[in-house]
């Protein structure tokens, strides 16, 4: 019998030449496939990193109003601002918080009443943010939180009036042009009583002193009860007695939660009032934080004793308009 010899092994047959294009235009469909699924994944993961991140800086945020009382009543960052073609401000930032009182110092031409009057929409800006109370300063319409003390001018702006009748007007914001109401004239007697003038209610504010016009200013910002005040060189030509008056007036406000920023060349009376101070130059910021000791216009370099200030010189929008 012959012996039975084993099968041998048939070797695969090479594929032809279409299967081996068809195999190849698989396989590369599958990688690009694959490469696509990695991509989408890639970017589905690099989107969700992004909403985490962004989350939890708003969260951050949140957080840091709410440990701070609430969002600033101003926040203003890399302001830049030009009056006349001229660069004034160059990167200023400045917040002000609930309760807190800021002193803005710097030697004249710095860029104080520029940063105020950017503040209250008197000074456009060129860069940089602005937020008032939390909202971003082009959506801002409650002005009437805010109360503003110009630098020293006449004040009724030459138009005979009475101290009541100048101080009246700061009320217009909350009714605009309807007839005042009796709450209104407690407002006015309650600003009048704060600056020790409602003796004077009656009287023109053509005869009044430096001080006492300064008072009637103070007054008129107060009277509408505002959650921010700002005060541009209030201390400039006024007596001891009314020095005094702007610093009960400071305290009290303070304590009620009210925001305060400060014009000052130097502080004066008013620096144990005083929580941080912000000192420009040359229209950038060269201190934030504590009230640099023996500060004063002959300390702050620059000074040249001019005044007022003419850093300003624009048209008036915002609160001023």
């Amino acid at each position: 019998m012959s012996p039975v010899l084993p099968e041998r092994a048939t070797a695969p047959e090479a594929p032809t030449a279409h299967e081996a294009t068809t195999a190849t235009r698989t396989t590369t469909t599958a990688d690009a496939a694959t490469g696509t699924t990695a991509t989408t994944t890639t970017a589905d993961a690099a989107a969700e990193t992004t909403t985490t991140a962004d989350a939890a800086a708003e969260t951050t945020a949140t957080a840091d109003a709410a440990a701070d009382g609430g969002p600033p009543a101003v926040h203003l960052r890399e302001a830049a601002a030009s009056v006349g073609g001229r660069p004034v401000l160059r990167g200023v930032d400045l917040t002000v918080r609930p309760g807190e009182v800021v002193a803005l110092l710097g030697a004249n031409g710095s860029g104080k009443s520029t940063t105020v009057k950017a503040v209250i929409g008197g000074v456009p800006l060129d860069h940089g943010r602005l937020e008032l109370f939390g909202t971003p300063y082009r959506s801002f319409r409650d002005w009437r939180r805010i109360g503003y003390v110009p630098q020293r001018t006449t004040a009724a702006g030459g138009v005979p009036a009475t101290v009541r009748e100048v101080v009246s007007t700061g009320r217009l914001p909350q009714h605009r042009l309807l007839p005042f109401r009796r709450r209104d004239r407690l407002a006015v007697d309650r600003a009048l009583t704060a600056v020790g003038m409602l003796d004077r209610a009656e009287d023109g504010v053509a005869g009044l002193s430096g001080g006492q016009h300064q008072r009637v200013l103070i007054a008129r910002a107060l009277v509408g009860e505002p959650d921010l005040l700002i005060m541009d060189e209030p201390m400039a030509g006024v007596d001891v007695a009314s020095q005094q008056v702007l610093a009960e007036i400071l305290r009290r406000e303070a304590e009620r939660g009210c925001a305060v920023l400060l014009v000052l060349h130097e502080l004066g009376p008013l620096e144990p009032l005083i929580d941080r101070a912000v000192v420009l130059r040359d229209g950038c910021v060269a201190h934030d934080g504590p009230p640099p000791q023996g500060v004063g216009q002959h300390a702050l370099p620059g000074h040249d004793h001019v005044h007022p200030h003419a850093d300003d010189h624009t048209h008036p929008r915002g609160l001023l308009a």
